[in-house]
């Protein structure tokens, strides 16, 4: 009896031990919960840096600097945050940075800045540290257009975006911010009854917000009250509406505008006129005249936008060479384009530079990343054509497509050519199956926007000699004249993966070969437009096509 009296008194004492324990546990959980929503657990030992109401301290290159109430932020971490393509011009020892609409130059000597070609006086200018560069942001809020605000008391630097929406609110009681919607989350601010917050977002039942501290964090929606927009998001908006359907209208140097007088092109909605090109020192040459004044007035009264084509072929490789080789010829041609546009009023300009050098590709890219913003702040696009990825060095590997179609509202591409004038092989215009593996290479490998691309094809093909020696010429013919030059007992045959009709007949001792260029080969490839998304199509060049073309395209575009 004695020992089932110990057992069961052991039984006890275990119980009575666990009880403890367990109301200890509680305990422990209660005052944990009340000291959690009391105690600020994110005191901030360094200063953070919160961008568009994220917090990216731990993507920093480099420490901020607080120098005479200048606020000074890596070139590292300003590529980083707000231009991956600043960089440091040799030749004027500046930073070149570009951002939307501006493009900005500040030196290491002097407090002040250049802004779209206008010098501003500030009170900082860049500087070296430990070998590395910083940039007076606080003194850059007009070409980043930011708002900045440092808030000493919890180390925290508040950088927004002008262009982003921008809601506040008041908190109806005393309440702890947490770090996220979980209520065991710890706490990383407190605010009173009153206080405005940032409202970044609403998810359920909590909502996330910035408190006047910059701390980020989540309390309950129904503690919020009085929501209010303060900063409307501004969108830009695209100068054509749907699909691009773009005609170059090329005449000669020497040649007038065309009359277009009492025309109409059905379903085109951007004409691009021969209007400008570089001489043969390098300097931008117009060909408008009062011809020019009446197109651009006709194309407009037509509600067609102008885009007219700047071209290199006159300068040739070594003079273009020599503009992109130096940033100051750069920006006076950027500043002749400019003034250009502004003095006949036009809505985009077309970017035709062929035949460069190789080894200046990323300085015809610094050319359009310095180029798009300027024409941005006046409401000119920018569009920069481009042949296929794969060829030549001074045709195909002059181009870094990635940052033209990243920065350009357009990039174009020239589908044509796959077998040109200088080949020594006879071979199609534009075969479907190159079109759209190049289409390919711009999509997957370039990463470039599919709505950013526009499709350029000819209204052209080739006829193509092969004499009793074997030797190789051919003759541009024009679509609307192809099958004017075809014998009428010529066999045409259609080949379905270039998905083009096929001609092969004899001249005496001569073999012609031609790679028709029609209505059904032409829709075939502009079916690519719809299958990629891409932002539309270009034609090469009005006055060669068959009158057909037009309501196929529009048709096509319209899917």
């Amino acid at each position: 009896m004695k020992k089932g009296k110990r057992v069961a008194n052991n039984e006890k004492t275990k119980l009575l031990k666990i009880l403890v324990i367990i109301s200890l546990v509680i305990i422990l959980f209660i005052i944990g919960l009340i000291v959690n929503n009391f105690v600020i657990f994110d005191q901030n030992k360094k200063v953070n840096l919160v961008i568009n109401n994220k917090n990216v301290t731990s993507n920093l290159k480099n420490e901020i600097l607080f120098e005479d109430k200048i606020i000074y932020i890596s070139q590292q971490d300003i590529q980083n945050f707000f231009d991956k393509y600043l960089y440091k011009e040799k030749e004027t020892n500046q930073i070149i940075t570009t951002y939307d609409r501006k493009i900005a130059t500040i030196g290491y000597d002097k407090n002040s800045i250049t802004i779209n070609g206008k010098e501003k006086q500030i009170y900082a200018h860049a500087i070296e540290k430990n070998g590395t560069t910083y940039l007076p942001i606080s003194e850059m809020k007009d070409v980043y257009d930011i708002q900045i605000e440092n808030i000493e008391k919890t180390k925290v630097l508040i950088i927004d975006s002008l262009d982003r929406e921008q809601k506040k609110a008041v908190v109806t009681s005393n309440i702890s911010v947490k770090s996220s919607s979980n209520i065991l989350s710890k706490t990383v601010d407190r605010i009173k009854k009153g206080a405005y917050v940032i409202v970044l977002s609403t998810e359920k039942d909590y909502s996330k917000i910035r408190t006047e501290n910059g701390k980020i964090g989540y309390i309950k929606s129904s503690k919020l009250s009085n929501q209010i927009t303060v900063r409307e998001e501004q969108k830009e908006e695209k100068q054509i509406k749907g699909k691009v359907n773009l005609t170059w209208d090329y005449f000669s140097q020497v040649a007038s505008a065309p009359d277009r007088s009492g025309t109409k092109i059905e379903g085109i909605n951007v004409v691009s006129p021969s209007f400008f090109y570089l001489d043969d020192n390098g300097n931008l040459k117009e060909n408008v005249g009062d011809r020019g004044k009446e197109y651009i007035k006709w194309a407009h009264n037509n509600g067609y936008k102008v885009w007219p084509m700047v071209s290199n072929a006159e300068a040739g490789l070594k003079v273009t060479s020599k503009i992109m080789n130096s940033y100051k010829n750069r920006q006076q041609l950027i500043e002749d384009i400019v003034n250009k546009c502004i003095e006949y009023k036009i809505d985009g300009i077309n970017i035709d530079f062929e035949n460069m050098k190789k080894e200046d590709k990323d300085l015809y890219s610094r050319f359009i990343i310095e180029l798009t913003p300027r024409l941005k702040d006046i409401g000119i696009v920018t569009s920069v054509d481009v042949t296929a990825p794969d060829g030549g060095e001074t045709w195909s590997l002059c181009f870094d497509r990635h940052v033209i179609g990243d920065v350009a509202d357009y990039i174009v591409f020239m589908a044509y050519d796959e077998y040109g004038v200088s080949s020594t092989k006879p071979g199609t215009t534009a075969g479907f199956d190159w079109v759209k593996l190049s289409l390919n290479k711009f999509l997957q490998t370039e990463e470039i926007e599919p709505e950013k691309i526009i499709l350029a094809i000819p209204f052209y093909t080739r006829v193509w000699t092969t004499d009793s020696n074997g030797k190789v010429s051919s003759k541009t013919v024009s679509m609307k004249n192809t099958y004017s030059v075809i014998p009428e007992n010529a066999n045409k045959q259609w080949n379905d993966q270039l998905k083009q009709n096929y001609v092969e007949y004899t001249d005496g001792d001569n073999k012609k070969q031609i790679w028709i260029e029609d209505i059904d080969s032409l829709k075939e490839k502009v079916s690519l437009i719809t299958e990629k998304n891409l932002g539309g199509v270009a034609s090469w060049q009005k006055g060669m096509e068959s009158e057909e073309v037009w309501k196929m395209l529009k048709n096509e575009l319209n899917k």
